[in-house]
């Protein structure tokens, strides 16, 4: 039977007593973790967010008590008085491992059913399991210390910028719907029958106006919403944080931000990152490492065998270039024994996954050559090989032929997927990099048009200003990506502040000024107005602190994720309106057969 909390106030968290405290009556409350009936003593393991502590019930202190204690099974909550005292047997796994408290008072506050799931870290429950039993995976110590974490980040982000003279400001969550980037997620408007708002995918609009308006330096954390495929790093929902300043540059805007990733990670986790980062542009990050996004804690770079590849008598790749095709490998150094023939087969299958059509290589051991392809080379061809590519024994050659975007996917990837095979990928080892001058346009087949690779309100470099609408295909941005570990965290850029570049920008989109003044009239109005120089960068909230704890997903520093289908297992979210509903919103539903 539960009981009430009558006159008892929580002295202490669990985990936080220690020997200082011996002799002292505390009250804890928290969850039954475990229990152990010895005859005459029953050991409770008692937890709760600060960790455990075990409650002695003794037969010889109190039977009545000894008695209640023997009925609570594991997850009930329970109140407990008592004397800590030194602990016989010491257990050096735990922060209260010297100590325990010998109970005067037990209260049961909640009593439990059997958990569909284990409240334990190194429970194997599939993750399903876990999101529909959320609040159940939640009590477990490493979740709730990823929370704690995640707050403790967040505050020192806060701090950071209020020091620097950031002002936090909150921007709307209903907005206009607009025609770039990914998928809004839409509200319908009851009182504006027909008319929807759009959640916001970014306070992109937002700040800008802020720095119209003044305000010079803003920063938000703040919810935003895409309504886009997912994978292990996204979801529907995320956490953003914003920044932007006014009469600045890109050099500004990076050495300040590299002092707030310095100030976070010293006072989160006590690491002292060297800055300035190191700097990398798209272009040579795309050719040596195939991403823009590289991960630079292993070598494996793509070199380019063209020239060699053109007067080959191995017919893939000389025909590869003649149909303007690039040849390209990496020199998995040092690792040739770790990959037997079937091993590299199982690569050349990850290699069509994607994207590629196949994957050649070449061996070298004991001065010899192994490969199936070798006989089409030379020796002088060989040599050449091997000076490209830095070879010697011990090392395998990996080579694909294709177009030059399908090239560099699939060697980016298969670096990768290399070095998680060698287990090269130490996350406490953090390589930061910034990514600059990113291409302004990219081309996008579907719709037969150019589009943003960032967003419409990235400037040009000013070198490039006069190709915006001779050769879009060739302007570059002002416009930067934070990475860490092959991942963004962070992207920004310099704004464009001048109505008529803006203007121009949104032609060379091919978006029509009819089309122009109703998504984007009052920005194009606003500039008219004076308007600062100004730029800034958003970061992932969830992506940074899921690299900092070491976890896999971001749905492991979210309390409540959704699935890869955008669902909440938990509340089964999303779900059908009430006809009613629909009908005060102007909504008729056609879902077809």
């Amino acid at each position: 039977m539960a009981e009430a909390l009558i006159n008892m106030k929580r002295t202490h968290y669990c985990g936080v007593l220690r020997e200082t405290d011996i002799d002292k009556k505390v009250i804890l409350m928290g969850w039954v973790q475990k229990k152990r009936n010895l005859g005459g003593l029953i050991f409770v393991d008692l937890r709760d967010r600060e960790g455990i502590v075990q409650i002695v019930f003794d037969s010889e202190i109190s039977q009545e008590i000894f008695d209640k204690a023997n009925g609570i099974k594991g997850e009930y909550v329970i109140a407990v008085e008592g004397i800590v005292k030194m602990r016989e047997s010491v257990n050096n796994n735990i922060p209260t491992g010297k100590i325990e408290v010998f109970a005067s008072l037990l209260k049961i506050l909640s009593e439990s059913e059997i958990p569909p799931i284990h409240i334990n870290d190194d429970d194997n429950a599939g993750e399903n399991l876990r999101l529909k039993y959320r609040y159940l995976d939640l009590r477990k110590p490493k979740m709730q210390q990823k929370l704690i974490f995640r707050n403790k980040v967040a505050k020192s982000i806060r701090d950071f910028f209020d020091k620097e003279g950031f002002v936090d400001i909150e921007t709307p969550f209903l907005n206009k719907p607009t025609p770039e980037g990914a998928r809004d997620y839409l509200v319908p408007s009851r009182v504006n029958p027909g008319h929807f708002y759009a959640l916001p995918q970014s306070p992109q609009i937002f700040k800008q106006l802020l720095m119209v308006s003044g305000m010079d330096r803003y920063y938000q954390i703040t919810k935003c919403f895409r309504d886009e495929d997912l994978r292990a790093d996204r979801q529907p929902e995320f956490t953003q944080i914003d920044v932007e300043m006014s009469f600045i540059d890109m050099e500004d805007i990076l050495e300040i931000n590299e002092k707030m990733l310095k100030d976070v990670f010293k006072k989160t986790m006590d690491i002292e990152l060297k800055i300035p980062f190191n700097r990398m542009t798209y272009d040579i990050a795309m050719e040596n490492y195939g991403s823009d996004k590289p991960d630079l804690r292993f070598g494996f770079e793509l070199k380019s065998i063209d020239s060699l590849a053109a007067n080959s008598s191995f017919q893939v790749f000389s025909s590869t270039i003649e149909s303007g095709g690039t040849v390209r490998g990496i020199n998995v150094k040092g690792y040739e024994s770790k990959f037997t023939r079937k091993d590299i087969a199982k690569l050349e299958e990850y290699a069509k996954i994607v994207g590629a059509k196949g994957l050649a290589w070449m061996k070298f051991k004991d001065g010899e050559v192994s490969s199936p392809i070798a006989k089409f080379f030379n020796e002088s061809e060989l040599e050449e090989l091997k000076n490209i590519f830095d070879a010697s024994d011990g090392d395998l050659l990996l080579f694909v032929a294709d177009k030059k975007n399908v090239v560099l996917t699939a060697l980016g990837a298969l670096r990768v997927e290399l070095a998680k095979q060698l287990d090269l990928l130490d996350s406490k080892n953090l390589n930061f990099v910034w990514i600059t001058e990113f291409p302004l346009f990219e081309y996008d087949e579907e719709e037969d048009r150019y589009v943003a690779k960032h967003h419409p309100f990235t400037s040009p470099i000013d070198s490039d200003m006069e190709l915006l609408e001779s050769a879009p295909h060739l302007v570059k941005a002002k416009a930067y990506d934070i990475v860490l570990n092959g991942v963004e965290i962070g992207g920004g850029s310099i704004r464009i502040h001048q109505s008529n570049l803006q203007n121009r920008m949104f032609k060379a989109l091919g978006l029509g000024e009819e089309e122009v003044n109703e998504k984007f009239g009052f920005l194009i109005e606003a500039f008219k107005y004076g308007t600062p120089p100004h730029g800034g960068i958003a970061y992932g909230l969830d992506r940074m602190v899921m690299l900092m704890t070491g976890s896999d997903s971001i749905r492991e520093v979210i309390a409540f994720p959704k699935t890869q289908n955008a669902t909440c297992l938990m509340t089964n979210a999303p779900g059908f309106a009430e006809e009613k509903q629909l009908v005060e919103l102007s909504i008729k539903l056609d879902l077809g057969e």
